[in-house]
């Protein structure tokens, strides 16, 4: 279904088709009429399937921008899914101009409370943070209209429910609430019967996860060989056309600019750039102008490409289900498709998780020699030879080509057109590649950077079993929490430092 079926203001249908939203999602069909209407929802949906946009457009065509004043607080289980659901619905806004704002543990309380000076109508924020701003006094939410817990399953696991509840007592009861989360434990109903009137029940089901038409792969390297290697996968398996994800823009900036100094007919899309700059990649993209598309994750949800052949996950995702997001881009309408995922030595249990999501092994892959990409180079550039010797264009140039034969042989023009039509070995042209803070050797919640979305009373990860959250306690809750906390505390410790190496 197209967006503006779905009831939606000119302005805010701009702003979609700005960010390159073609079709709305089978969440956002369902959910956003509702929304609009202002009725209490109950989604269930898995990452990556656009729920963002689902409660996020709505909400943005609801706020007063007249009104300087808090209307909407969406509640995030993890400081970087409050970042990245605050920049999506920044973008959206935009032509609304509508002001988002952020909160999250770890960064400057003081900074965020200036910010907040400025009025924004939407506020983001995790559970711990947002109280904290409650207590101070520097939020005033007496004036919210819509209230969102998001990944609310996730909130549950990390023992935020205490939080939550506090968080929700401080807003008007004449409110708007909505639901979205994974799965809907027994949990997650009791908060829907405590603070929401008559919910409508939205369930999404899951899409089958991979596909037999994927060939799916990894690679086990380390960060700084992880380019010069894929680039000599690309020329082994010789790619039609490619999506390459990297985790953030800076990432997408240096991983596209270091394929075109080798080369590579590359370009890269994130939410920074101009409305022009991405139309016209997207476009070179589909018409088959571009070879190799480098996004983030959120650049490249909901557009529908058809014809990708290959996806390289330079960074493995933080989340499971984007890893089937991301693969869900080949292998369509019947055609075969390959994934590769490079993964660090301190990052296999993250793949382990996705395996054990997918239900399928990936196979390992072996890093292509320097000879065995030098051989690709050449196969590919048969290719073009051919293509060129087909063009009909070429009859022009026979005269011109029977001097050359006259002061060369036709070996050394020969090989003189290949060596201008390889790239030669991807270690020859430098590329500076920064290296991203590893995720957390740790498994648990997304909270330490892990995915297990444990049951009440512990649960398997992986073959080993978890301790120390029995559903029913709050001081097992509060001390689950605690350890997320001070697991957190050590993270942003370890990433000063490796900040110090850096320079």
């Amino acid at each position: 279904m197209k967006f503006s079926e779905l009831g939606l203001d000119a302005d805010i249908l701009k702003a979609i088709k700005r960010s390159g939203f073609e079709e709305a999602t089978p969440i956002q069909e369902e959910t956003i009429p509702l929304v609009l209407k202002r009725k209490d929802v109950i989604g269930q949906a898995q990452t990556g399937t656009g729920k963002t946009a689902a409660f996020g457009l709505p909400i943005i065509q609801n706020i007063d921008t007249s009104k300087r004043q808090i209307q909407s607080v969406i509640i995030s289980p993890t400081r970087e899914l409050a970042i990245q659901t605050q920049e999506e619905l920044f973008r959206l806004s935009k032509d609304k101009h509508g002001k988002v704002q952020v909160v999250y543990g770890g960064a400057d309380i003081r900074r965020q409370i200036q910010n907040l000076k400025n009025a924004p109508q939407i506020l983001v924020g995790t559970p711990g943070r947002l109280l904290d701003h409650i207590r101070r006094k520097t939020v005033d939410l007496s004036h919210v209209r819509s209230l969102v817990l998001d990944e609310a399953d996730e909130m549950l696991d990390m023992g935020f429910l205490e939080d939550i509840e506090s968080i929700i007592s401080s807003v008007p009861k004449e409110r708007q609430t909505l639901l979205f989360s994974a799965t809907i434990p027994k949990q997650i109903l009791k908060i829907g019967e405590k603070f929401m009137t008559d919910p409508s029940v939205v369930k999404i089901k899951s899409k089958e996860l991979t596909t037999d038409l994927v060939d799916q792969y990894y690679v086990k390297a380390r960060e700084f060989e992880k380019f010069d290697t894929m680039t000599r996968i690309i020329d082994v398996q010789a790619p039609e056309l490619t999506i390459i994800f990297g985790r953030t823009k800076r990432r997408v900036d240096e991983l596209s600019k270091g394929l075109e100094a080798r080369g590579y007919n590359a370009a890269g899309i994130h939410g920074d750039l101009t409305q022009q700059r991405r139309m016209t990649i997207m476009n070179k993209f589909k018409a088959g102008k571009l070879d190799i598309l480098v996004a983030t994750d959120v650049a490249a949800r909901g557009l529908d490409i058809s014809g990708v052949t290959h996806v390289y996950n330079y960074d493995i995702p933080q989340d499971p289900e984007s890893y089937v997001h991301r693969i869900g881009r080949t292998g369509r309408a019947g055609h075969h498709g390959v994934s590769v995922t490079f993964v660090t030595p301190n990052e296999m249990d993250y793949l382990r998780v996705i395996e054990h999501l997918t239900k399928k092994r990936m196979l390992p892959l072996k890093p292509p020699t320097e000879k065995e990409a030098f051989i690709g180079q050449v196969s590919s550039a048969f290719d073009d030879v051919q293509e060129l010797i087909d063009d009909p264009d070429s009859v022009k140039y026979e005269d011109q080509a029977e001097q050359l034969l006259e002061k060369y042989d036709a070996k050394q023009i020969a090989a003189a057109l290949l060596n201008d039509l390889t790239k030669g070995d991807a270690q020859n042209v430098p590329v500076k590649i920064t290296p991203e803070r590893p995720l957390p050797h740790k498994k648990g919640s997304r909270s330490s950077g892990g995915y297990h979305r444990g049951g009440r009373g512990g649960g398997k990860y992986n073959g080993r079993q978890q301790h120390g959250r029995k559903g029913g306690s709050n001081s097992n809750r509060y001390s689950h929490k605690d350890r997320a906390r001070k697991r957190y505390d050590r993270d942003q410790s370890s990433k000063r430092k490796y900040t110090i190496r850096k320079k």
